[in-house]
């Protein structure tokens, strides 16, 4: 595995990993810092990917903090082309879920991260597809932050969400505000929704992005646990 130290970060290293995950094994980059007592795992949007900026950027802001993040590919290589031909697959919830499930539970099999506190960072569709794993791993996942996200989608699963679940949204995002004050409704755990005033769905306008991820440094902060014995 390729590692790479990041100057300006705490000590660490970048290593590129290959995830089984049923028939197909995806593509990541695992950041642990020596210190860390949590690691952010990112649930990409539709038709992006690990190397979204924006993602990359949040999780530059999270490691900076001192602790981990994985980006990883929820689709294969041959699956994004297939994706980027019929926007199929990108809001296929239930696959993208059972892969971020999977994914988690490959993550905490590792020693450098068994007793680490485990969240998700979901942005559009991956939002929902964060909220659905989130309800079927329960209280290993302790908290969720979602991005200019689709909580709608994650549906039923809405009310068994136990991890405390952070929701983002731009202020000029009208439709998008409106379908997480309805998510927000049917969320049972602790709850927040903050509206960024100024900011679109892809939060581009300046200072907005940055805006999100000391968000979500805030609340990963406040809800990472120790899970040293967990059986997960």
């Amino acid at each position: 595995m390729a590692t790479d130290r990041t100057r300006n970060e705490p000590d660490s290293a970048h290593i590129e990993v290959h995830i089984p995950c049923g028939a197909a094994t995806l593509e990541g980059t695992l950041v642990i810092p020596l210190e860390a007592s949590g690691i952010v795992v990112f649930a990409h949007g539709s038709g992006s990917s690990r190397h979204s900026p924006r993602n990359q950027f949040v999780a530059r802001v999270i490691r900076e903090s001192g602790n981990g993040a994985l980006l990883f590919d929820l689709l294969t290589a041959d699956e994004e082309i297939e994706d980027n031909l019929t926007r199929r697959l990108r809001f296929d919830i239930e696959l993208l879920a059972k892969r971020l499930v999977e994914v988690t539970r490959w993550l905490v099999a590792q020693p450098a991260a068994r007793d680490l506190g485990i969240g998700y960072f979901g942005s559009s569709t991956g939002g929902g597809a964060a909220l659905v794993a989130a309800a079927e791993i329960g209280r290993r996942i302790d908290a969720v932050v979602s991005r200019g996200g689709r909580p709608d989608l994650a549906g039923d699963a809405l009310a068994r969400v136990q991890s405390p679940t952070l929701l983002i949204v731009g202020g000029y995002d009208d439709v998008v505000i409106r379908l997480n004050e309805e998510a927000l409704a049917e969320l049972h755990c602790e709850k927040e929704l903050k509206i960024l005033p100024g900011a679109t769905h892809l939060f581009e306008e300046p200072g907005t992005l940055d805006a999100v991820a000391h968000l979500a440094v805030d609340w990963f902060r406040r809800h990472f646990q120790s899970h040293s014995g967990s059986e997960e």
